[in-house]
């Protein structure tokens, strides 16, 4: 299965990646018109900052074994037959407990109080924004062993 993954040596820590992210998830078709809404789109990556120097974007790593779905006490997390990890938000009641679960803190707070999370922009029907925006090939979707 594909997934994301960062180079972090090549990771400028612009946090475009952050940007792109949210405004594909945005329902917008204007860039500008998603940033002016009051209810700003939320990124379901982010980019961590080292005191080093380093910068990587932390985003879903679409798990074999998937804590964050076994921590589910709702069974609003599921994974579809590519393996992708989705989110139903009329399932998720905004406990928390996948987050406590993700060993990479790659859960995100919606503005409706509950989780979301890279689902690699199937909804987009491309690669995922993050990827297709990263100035410095940082961000990769690819197939490893």
């Amino acid at each position: 299965m594909k997934r994301i993954y960062v180079n972090e040596e090549w990771c400028l820590g612009c946090h475009l990646c952050e940007y792109e992210c949210a405004f594909a998830n945005s329902g917008e078709t204007n860039i500008v018109k998603a940033f002016k809404r009051d209810l700003k789109p939320i990124p379901r990556l982010h980019v961590e900052d080292a005191e080093n120097g380093i910068h990587f974007a932390v985003s879903c790593r679409q798990c074999e074994v998937p804590y964050c779905v076994l921590g589910c006490i709702t069974g609003a997390l599921s994974r579809d037959e590519q393996g992708v990890i989705h989110i139903d938000d009329n399932k998720c009641i905004g406990c928390r407990t996948c987050m406590l679960m993700c060993p990479y803190g790659a859960l995100t707070i919606n503005h409706n109080k509950t989780v979301t999370k890279c689902e690699l922009c199937t909804d987009n029907n491309q690669e995922p924004a993050c990827v297709q925006n990263c100035p410095n090939n940082a961000i990769v979707f690819e197939e490893r062993e």
